[in-house]
């Protein structure tokens, strides 16, 4: 049974920096895909980053960083000149493919909270 923990969210104010981590329990994680999504308070679940098994990255935002650490099935998501607009909450999706798209990713997290105060 394939699970993700997210952890690292909190309150940090505007222009700020917090590292995320999603540790992973799966079977070969390293062939599988990563993403992280995030949701705000009343808007839909948006992608924020990718990396596929072998480490290359989509990251739309210049300001986030993704990486993962097949050794220790691990995941983490750098975010710095965070803004309020950032605040949601993060979640951690493992999948076969990279995709923006949320129907891809079949394995979820339970999010944490990130608040950044203006």
């Amino acid at each position: 049974q394939v699970q993700l923990v997210e952890s690292g969210g909190g309150l940090v104010q505007a222009g700020g920096s917090l590292r995320l981590s999603c540790a992973v329990s799966a079977r070969a994680f390293s062939n599988y895909a990563l993403a992280w999504f995030r949701q705000a308070p009343g808007k839909e679940r948006e992608f924020v980053a990718a990396i596929n098994p072998s480490g290359g990255t989509y990251v739309p935002d210049s300001r986030f960083t993704v990486s993962r650490d097949n050794a220790k099935h691990t995941m983490d998501l750098q975010m710095n000149g965070l803004k309020p607009e950032d605040t949601a909450v993060y979640y951690c999706a493992l999948g076969a493919v990279v995709s923006r798209t949320e129907r891809q990713y079949t394995s979820w997290g339970q999010g944490t909270q990130v608040t950044v105060s203006s």
